[in-house]
C-alpha cells in the first residue's frame, strides 16, 4: 500500500499551503507533458514553414510564425518554471522531483525504478517545500 500525500497539512508545517492551492498547483505540475509535446510539435511546424499556414486562420490576417513562437514561449516559460523550483528544491533530489510532480509518481516507484537516495520523510518533506516554493513563484 501507497503512501498517499495529504493536501492540506497543519498550519504551524512551514511548507504549509491551502489544500485547494496545492490542488492548483499539482494540477498545473501535471500538465508539464502536455506542454512538452505541445512545444516539440511547435518546434517540428516551425522547421516547415508550409505547414505554417495549418497554424493559422485564413480569415485573420496575420503572423502564423509569430504566433508559433509565442506558443512557444508560452510552454518554454512553464516547463522552465517547474525545472527551475525543483532544482531549487534540492540540487540532488530535484531530479527526481521534477519527475515526480510531473508524471504523478509516488516515492515507493521513485526508489523501485530510480533508486531515489533518500528515505520516505525526507523526499516527502522535500516534495511539500517544491509546492510551497512554486506557490511563491506563481504568486
Amino acid at each position: 500500500m501507497g503512501t498517499t500525500i495529504r493536501p492540506e497539512l497543519s498550519e504551524k508545517n512551514p511548507y504549509w499551503i491551502e489544500k485547494h492551492r496545492y490542488y492548483e498547483l499539482k494540477h498545473f505540475c501535471l500538465q508539464y507533458p502536455i506542454w512538452k509535446k505541445a512545444y516539440l510539435a511547435l518546434d517540428r511546424l516551425a522547421k516547415r514553414p508550409t505547414d505554417l499556414i495549418l497554424f493559422s486562420n485564413r480569415q485573420h490576417l496575420g503572423d502564423p510564425t509569430a504566433k508559433c513562437a509565442e506558443a512557444r514561449i508560452f510552454y518554454s516559460d512553464r516547463m522552465d518554471l517547474v525545472k527551475l523550483v525543483a532544482e531549487e528544491t534540492d540540487a540532488v533530489l530535484g531530479t527526481y522531483i521534477l519527475q515526480a510532480v510531473t508524471n504523478g509518481i509516488s516515492y515507493d516507484c521513485l526508489k523501485a525504478r530510480l533508486d531515489i537516495p533518500c528515505c520516505k520523510d525526507v523526499y516527502y518533506d522535500l516534495y511539500r517545500r517544491f509546492f510551497w516554493l512554486l506557490n511563491k513563484e506563481r504568486g
